[in-house]
């Protein structure tokens, strides 16, 4: 089939407007693009900041660092040029981060994070750990209570004063809360905590969940109640032997068991496969058509390879990274849906789309700025028999965004009223392709799908079921970063963080990775794990995640 042409947003004379500096005062430098380029990471053995070279390599891209103490690395950190080259080419350029950083005149990334004024991103999906406890004893985790010796469990007003934070980012606060762990569902508050942030004006509640626990009907429509939209499930694959070696036991018919009490109970889903190559690699098409089978409940997927920890040989390393090249190449291979190169951008591509409804409600709203190498992905919009069609078939997401990104930055919200907008749509109607769209997609119904995405209210309930959005399937992957394969770069673009007790947030990867905040916060704000185990009525064998193997740890 026949692929409409995605144009850079440099073509035609378009020039990304890219911000001098953070609203902090810190210099931003853009993304680089092409290749051979420098940048910063860190050295795998004592993490200090050192420069790196990425380079192109049997089309391959190849980060290289050497560590005056400890030598030589390298990795692969994107095992197809090509696309890595085409991610870049779809970038619309940075943000500015927060207005009021809790580290002023930062100088050092990614060792002063809080947020810092050095980082040009504000928070998009915020993290909360509510508990290193968990349900399961997964062989790959980086939350691990018995491994560790302490528990982590913060108090209702700890849960507070973090969710405090991230409302309170300027000028654009935090409505989008994943509570994460451990497994949160096993906080003994967890439904007072999700009617807590409801309360306190987060639009989307998500739980990172092995879903063990949403087995129960009742919970799950207690859940809903208290507002939670949807889960982030875990879920490695379709076979049982997947799972016991994920997740040591067979856990298969409770992941579709929580499934079905989750359709029943009127949220949705996200799939989040930790792919480990060799390992259930072969089984990322089968999620895919799994997906559809569902797609009723669930609404995405978010591929995440696993990352590394501990000490790996260079031989070992080449052998076992999989990167978003390949998740990209394996969907292709394995379902045939999705060009490996044609249907693929980068998250951030969708930036201009954000600040043009910004400009449409006069306000700043959450706008996805991240590095174009964090993550991929596409959206499927599928018919009524489950077909799926990749949405750069019918429409030059390049085109669409360039131009959305001019009307933004064109027209202020003053100025904005409702024939503008009318008007506005209407000029954007040329990079759809009808012919090519899905039976019963129309360019205004496209529209609305989109607001859908970006607006619960349109997204799901009534509107839904009135057929005012079409049913789509967002397949990304998101590469969350270790120490041989660290960008400073990508850390001071996160838009995923994580809020702490100690009223900082942080990114992603400075988080769990790199300088590794989690394993300070946690020590921190924890007790020793028998002595809290006791208090809460419970054994030692609570069936916390145990340690990952040391080469190894999963990011979901």
């Amino acid at each position: 089939m026949s692929t409409a042409t995605l144009s850079p947003p440099a073509a035609k004379g378009f020039q990304v407007i890219q911000p001098e500096s953070t609203l902090g005062g810190s210099q931003i430098e853009p993304v680089q693009q092409g290749l051979p380029k420098m940048t910063q990471s860190l050295c795998p053995e004592c993490i200090r900041v050192i420069d790196a070279r990425v380079f192109e390599e049997d089309g391959r891209v190849i980060m290289e660092k050497t560590c005056p103490q400890h030598g030589y690395f390298r990795d692969v950190v994107f095992s197809d040029v090509r696309l890595y080259l085409r991610m870049e080419s779809l970038h619309f350029g940075d943000n500015r981060g927060v207005s009021n950083p809790a580290i002023p005149n930062a100088t050092r990334c990614p060792d002063q994070c809080g947020l810092c004024s050095m980082h040009a991103s504000h928070t998009v999906l915020s993290n909360v750990d509510l508990t290193n406890r968990c349900n399961l004893t997964c062989p790959v985790c980086f939350a691990n209570a018995n491994a560790a010796g302490y528990l982590y469990e913060p108090s209702l007003g700890q849960v507070r004063r973090m969710l405090s934070a991230l409302r309170d980012e300027a000028p654009v606060a935090n409505r989008v809360v994943q509570f994460s762990g451990g497994e949160p569902t096993i906080h003994p508050q967890f439904l007072e905590i999700l009617r807590m942030a409801r309360e306190m004006g987060f639009s989307h509640l998500q739980a990172a969940t092995n879903g063990i626990l949403f087995t129960d009907l009742e919970f799950a429509q207690a859940a809903k109640e208290a507002g939670l939209h949807t889960l982030y499930l875990q879920f490695d694959g379709v076979t049982d032997d997947v799972y016991r070696k994920t997740r040591g036991e067979p856990l298969l018919e409770r992941k579709l068991a929580c499934i079905e009490n989750v359709r029943k109970a009127g949220m949705k889903i996200c799939f989040v496969p930790t792919i480990v190559k060799g390992l259930n690699d072969h089984q990322i098409g089968d999620i895919v058509r799994l997906a559809l089978e569902y797609i009723d409940v669930v609404s995405a997927i978010s591929f995440q390879p696993v990352s590394f920890t501990g000490r790996i040989s260079r031989h070992e390393l080449e052998a076992k990274r999989f990167t978003m090249a390949d998740v990209a190449r394996c969907v292709h291979e394995q379902t045939g849906i999705c060009d490996a190169y044609e249907d693929w951008f980068p998250l951030s591509s969708v930036a201009p789309f954000s600040r043009f409804v910004g400009a449409l409600r006069g306000e700043q709203i959450p706008t996805l700025t991240s590095h174009p190498h964090c993550s991929i992905g596409t959206y499927l919009f599928v018919d009524k028999n489950r077909r799926a069609t990749p949405v750069t078939r019918f429409m030059d997401i390049g085109g669409f965004m360039r131009d959305l990104d001019t009307l933004a930055r064109k027209t202020g919200p003053q100025s904005f009223k409702f024939w503008s907008k009318i008007q506005s749509w209407n000029s954007l109607r040329k990079h759809f392709n009808e012919d090519r769209a899905q039976e019963g997609l129309t360019f205004n119904r496209f529209v609305g799908t989109l607001q859908g995405l970006t607006d619960k209210e349109y997204g799901r309930g009534e509107k839904e079921k009135q057929g005012y959005t079409y049913k789509t399937l967002m397949v990304a992957g998101m590469h969350f970063m270790d120490v041989y394969n660290y960008d400073v770069e990508r850390v001071k673009r996160c838009v995923i963080h994580y809020a702490a007790p100690n009223g900082l947030i942080y990114p992603f990867c400075a988080y769990n990775a790199g300088p590794t905040y989690r394993d300070k916060i946690e020590r921190k704000y924890s007790m020793p794990f028998e002595k809290q185990l006791e208090g809460l009525g419970l054994n030692g064998r609570c069936g916390a995640a145990r340690r990952a193997e040391p080469d190894l740890v999963a990011v979901g």
